[in-house]
């Protein structure tokens, strides 16, 4: 075996932009389609809307527009612009920005100088022009490479700076944006930004009073009691309490929205329950006090520490460096403000305490279920298949691998036997359902340790204690394209809704998108997930090529599904309207029989009418955009 040569020739040294686009996670974090709301298409579009925000922040411009349409991004602020002699550095050398200057930018969103020339070297097509006082400079890039470098202009524009850029699809595979992730996006800018406007694609976004319209607006259904507003220095809560299970945070620091908490969200529920016990002086458990509740917390701190460059996470310790510690900072303002506040609002306190008492005696009524059902799922795993799991097991969320892991929840021996053998073992688990599962609607989390098939899903996913310890990140249902895969997955989102709403709020949960055809000739083969795609293929491979229509899972055959559940993988996210409490959806779709509901189920399942074509038969299948509760 001959020997590998290691001399001066194997040194190699990138320069920035072949350093971003050959490792982008270290700068945008995962790549994804757009399926998921923090895949890397999205963190493009903050990365520069939030340089428009920091202007806004330092008192320049209310205004920024928005506009994404055909994979391309616009955006225009009427800030300051960058200074003219550095707008090609700005977007194209590391280390270079504004913001290192901490009586400029003193709490900013970005300090590191990375977020546009990350943008800049994984689009295709990069433009910038900023104008300031009359005159106009602009440079446009592809792929992190300067095109064109224009000279200093006159112009009548307004001051401020403008960047459009279309994600590189060598980088971003089959990209799509989809709009209520975008439209969540500029409205949390705005929360954060009162007196701030957004034009996102004509539209105008605006708040008036910051987290208590953004609890309004996402809340589900009434709050138990009104919504409590604290606004303190560099601190903002808004918090009640719900009629749904779990708890449910919006944490945000220096206006970026951090997703997966970190040490302020960790001070406020440690302290919120604290001040609580303080003020009934009654020693109640912190998951009774914490349980339904509903609450937004938005920081500001000098010098912000974030676990990646994606900033999804909180690390500081303290407020400011060598100040006081987070913990600290929260508990004294929630013990001066919430305490006055629950002393002024006697009808609100005496509905809290309610409320905490009802969760007191719901936890200790299912105590003995849960021990005998703990006890029963640890017999079933021991003798049943219906979790393969993967060989990862991750609580960690720092853990690298996280991100990658999928827990697959079918139906049927064919269909969960042909995802087992395709799958990635590593990071990929099937969970195999028998037959549809319970009805869940309107009953109460009793079942969820009662039933057999509910209680090992939880198991499964161990999420009975705490949210923070989900085993997957995506929990991906996989089911026939026909009226009984569209009712188990109405099955399954009813259990999730009703008793764990959480993993569809914090985007976990997914249908998964297979093929209804394959066309192919001797040459080649294509997978085709619509009519419009068939006939493509049709069209793209000639006269006469074989067509199969697949009627279900368990036609297709492992190896075939493996590309299906692999790189190409097609997720449909199921994301929760604005505008629909999950009540409200669960009384429509699974409450009592309705002639409204047939008539929906029967006018959201596309029928094959023009397959005498590709000389196969029509069958009903369901569209699997219309499955999602999607806006």
């Amino acid at each position: 075996m001959s020997e590998t040569q290691y001399t001066e020739d194997n040194i190699r040294s990138l320069d920035w932009k072949e350093h971003i686009r050959l490792r982008p996670g270290m700068y945008i974090g995962k790549l994804g389609d757009g399926a998921a709301a923090d895949d890397g298409v999205y963190i493009l579009v903050k990365e520069v809307i939030d340089n428009c925000i920091d202007e806004f922040v330092m008192g320049n411009g209310k205004r920024i527009d928005v506009k994404v349409k055909d994979g391309k991004v616009c955006v225009r602020d009427y800030g300051r612009g960058i200074p003219l002699g550095k707008v090609v550095e700005v977007v194209s050398k590391m280390n270079t920005g504004g913001k290192y200057d901490s009586k400029a930018f003193k709490k900013s969103v970005g300090l590191n100088g990375v977020g546009t020339k990350a943008v800049n070297a994984l689009s295709s097509y990069f433009m910038v022009y900023s104008v300031r006082d009359g005159e106009k400079k602009q440079a446009v890039f592809q792929r992190g490479e300067l095109t064109e470098d224009l000279e200093i202009t006159k112009t009548d524009e307004g001051n401020g700076t403008y960047v459009e850029f279309t994600p590189d699809e060598i980088i971003f595979k089959k990209y799509t944006y989809k709009t209520p992730y975008l439209d969540k996006m500029m409205w949390n800018y705005c929360y954060l930004n009162r007196g701030l406007s957004i034009y996102y694609n004509g539209e105008k976004f605006q708040s008036k009073d910051g987290l208590k319209d953004l609890l309004e607006n996402n809340m589900d259904g009434d709050p138990l009691y009104p919504i409590i507003h604290l606004e303190g220095e560099d601190i903002e809560v808004a918090f009640t309490h719900g009629k749904t299970y779990g708890e449910d945070y919006y944490s945000f620091v220096n206006g970026q929205h951090t997703t997966q908490g970190g040490t302020h969200q960790s001070a406020f529920r440690e302290s919120v329950a604290k001040v609580i016990r303080d003020f009934y002086n009654k020693n109640y458990e912190a998951s009774d006090i914490r349980q339904s509740i509903v609450a937004a917390i938005a920081v500001k701190v000098v010098e912000p520490v974030f676990e990646s460059q994606t900033k999804t996470k909180l690390g500081s310790q303290e407020i400011e460096p060598g100040g006081k510690s987070m913990r600290a900072f929260v508990n004294d303002f929630l013990k001066e403000n919430l305490d006055n506040y629950l002393h002024r609002n006697t009808d609100t306190a005496e509905t809290l305490e309610k409320k905490i008492k009802q969760s007191e005696r719901e936890r200790k009524e299912l105590a003995g279920i849960r021990k005998i059902a703990k006890e029963r799922s640890k017999k079933a795993n021991l003798h049943n298949k219906k979790l393969r799991d993967c060989r990862t097991h991750l609580t960690d969320l720092k853990d690298e691998k996280r991100e990658e892991t999928t827990l697959f929840i079918t139906e049927g021996d064919s269909a969960s036997g042909s995802i087992t053998k395709s799958r990635d073992v590593s990071t990929q688990a099937v969970f195999s359902l028998r037959g549809k599962p319970l009805n869940c609607y309107g009953l109460t989390k009793k079942v969820v340790y009662e039933n057999e098939e509910f209680n090992l899903i939880q198991a499964a996913l161990d999420i009975e204690e705490e949210m923070d310890n989900l085993r997957y990140n995506r929990i991906v249902i996989a089911t026939d394209a026909d009226v009984d895969g569209m009712h188990i997955r109405m099955l399954l989102l009813t259990f999730f809704l009703q008793f764990f709403p959480d993993l569809v709020k914090r985007n976990h949960v997914y249908v998964l998108q297979t093929p209804l055809f394959r066309v192919r000739n001797k040459k080649k083969t294509i997978y085709c997930y619509s009519d419009d795609e068939r006939r493509s293929a049709m069209d793209e491979l000639g006269k006469n090529p074989e067509i199969t229509r697949f009627k279900g899972l368990g036609e297709i055959s492992p190896d075939e599904f493996k590309h299906f559940i692999g790189e190409d993988i097609r997720l449909e996210p199921v994301i929760l309207s604005k505008e629909s409490s999950i009540d409200s959806i669960l009384s429509y779709f699974m409450g009592k029989n309705t002639p409204e509901r047939q008539e929906f189920i029967i006018d959201n399942l596309r029928v094959e009418k023009d397959l005498a074509e590709s000389s196969t038969k029509g069958n009903e299948s369901a569209d699997s955009e219309d499955l999602n509760i999607a806006s």
